[in-house]
């Protein structure tokens, strides 16, 4: 290749490093934004912090945020029973920004209701990207709390405001997942049940009861899930809601790829919905396409 093409080569791929440079260059100025339970006691409040990989002394009013029990029942009454909720908020959790394209990855302590993914892909529906959260609770108890915590945490960071509607919605597809799992015996699949039809809902602009329940029905069958009637409308009325939100399916399989990847894993075929496993690979698969489009157009102009 003479001098010419060579130099052209280096400015492209130059070009294209500074537009990726950016994104991470956030990992040096990482942002992250605390919620404490209201009800912790002191020493509880010092177990939590430990757990988070928190200092006290790091604490600061534009830093912390606080969620109370009142909350927690304003959005889970009527979801769940009144016993998970309890009387005192005491789940807490650290939201901590992620370079782009990261993802949502979600680590918890003492938390029996919810698992990590279930987590990951309920914050998702709420507007949550790139992002490691932390839930941590003093002893064993659900978490709901953190649940509401995390997603004001993060609108202190992305200065967004997430909707009522958004928590709402949110909170309905965790009590939902943690539900159906809690029958089924299998969280993991739940979980990628869920996050699964709500990927092909977001894709297909499906909005009909009739149409989102046979996309329940083949998704559950192709990965081995038995689900009863109530467990298929209890999941068709949140899924309603989720397509009301216009959630923006590239951005669902970015956020919580190994979600999707373990479905892919288990058999999960959406194909017939126009999704196939290089969509489920998300923006990596993205970039480098670009990459190959690139180097293509230059041995293209080359020859």
């Amino acid at each position: 290749m003479n001098k010419k093409w060579t130099a052209f080569l280096m400015a492209a791929v130059t070009a294209l490093t500074a537009a990726v440079t950016p994104v991470a260059a956030m990992a040096d100025t990482v942002t992250s934004v605390v919620s404490l339970g209201a009800d912790l006691s002191d020493s509880q409040k010092s177990t939590v912090l430990n757990l988070l990989e928190v200092k006290s002394s790091d604490l600061t009013s534009s830093n912390t945020v606080t969620v109370t029990n009142a909350e927690e029942h304003q959005y889970l009454d009527g979801k769940i029973a009144s016993s998970y909720i309890g009387t005192r908020a005491l789940s807490s959790c650290k939201v901590t920004e992620t370079k782009s394209g990261s993802g949502i990855k979600v680590t918890t302590h003492n938390i029996n209701y919810v698992t990590d993914k279930m987590y990951e892909n309920a914050l998702v529906t709420a507007g949550m990207s790139d992002a490691d959260v932390i839930v941590a609770a003093p002893t064993s108890i659900s978490g709901t709390a953190a649940l509401v915590g995390a997603m004001k945490a993060y609108a202190v960071i992305s200065g967004d405001t997430v909707s009522a509607t958004e928590i709402d919605t949110a909170t309905d597809e965790l009590v939902t997942t943690s539900q159906i799992a809690s029958e089924t015996g299998d969280s993991d699949k739940t979980t990628q049940l869920v996050a699964a039809v709500k990927q092909v809902v977001a894709e297909k602009n499906y909005t009909s009861e009739s149409d989102i329940t046979k996309v329940i029905k083949d998704v559950a069958n192709q990965l081995g899930i038995t689900l009863s009637d109530e467990e298929v409308q209890a999941l068709a009325d949140v899924m309603q809601k989720i397509a009301a939100l216009n959630l923006d399916p590239d951005k669902l399989t970015e956020q919580v790829k190994s979600v999707y990847e373990a479905a892919a894993a288990n058999g999960l075929d959406l194909s017939k919905y126009g999704i196939t496993n290089d969509d489920v690979n998300g923006f990596f698969s993205k970039l480098s396409s670009v990459f190959r489009a690139v180097i293509d157009w230059i041995k293209g102009l080359t020859s």
